[in-house]
């Protein structure tokens, strides 16, 4: 299945997701579920807009996931550049000219455990690409809602960074 596809959902199947959150440790496979004090704290000087597409993902996604970073410190982004894993000084995870930052970096769980690859050894591909997937469309799906330009890492040509979502103002 796309991510297109998967976009797809009915105002039915909306409407039960944001009727059935849970807590992600609890029940992983279950749609919708309600951010965990670390991703709300994680999520915390990231444009309030990006912040409201986020919970409602988590509301409709048809898999768990968690927020590791949002904004970040100039300091951090050299770390970050200096390791590889960004390429750029001009991270959307910076604070921009409204002062808040334009992205957050998620990972997908399955079975209370971070998806933290495109494969991981203890699922089959499929299986860790299905929870990528789910994830970016369900970030979709709220940004469309909510009317707000996003932008997936995963759907970059090159340098392809699947826990990076950024929105576009």
């Amino acid at each position: 299945m796309t991510v297109a596809q998967g976009l797809t959902k009915t105002a039915e199947e909306i409407k039960k997701a944001v009727d059935t959150k849970t807590e992600a440790k609890e029940a992983p496979h279950k749609v919708g579920f309600t951010l965990s004090a670390k991703d709300e704290k994680n999520i915390k000087g990231v444009h309030p807009k990006l912040q409201v597409v986020v919970r409602f993902a988590a509301q409709i996604s048809n898999v768990a996931f968690m927020v590791v970073e949002g904004a970040r410190s100039i300091e951090r982004q050299k770390e970050m550049v200096k390791g590889g894993l960004s390429k750029t000084m001009k991270s959307l995870h910076l604070p921009q000219e409204d002062g808040y930052s334009h992205a957050v970096d998620m990972y997908p769980v399955v079975d209370g455990r971070m998806v933290n690859d495109w494969c991981v050894p203890w699922l089959s591909k499929e299986q860790s690409m299905k929870a990528w997937t789910d994830m970016a469309t369900a970030m979709k799906a709220a940004a469309a809602t909510r009317e707000v330009v996003l932008t997936w890492g995963g759907d970059w040509n090159s340098f392809k960074d699947g826990p990076h979502f950024q929105i576009e103002l």
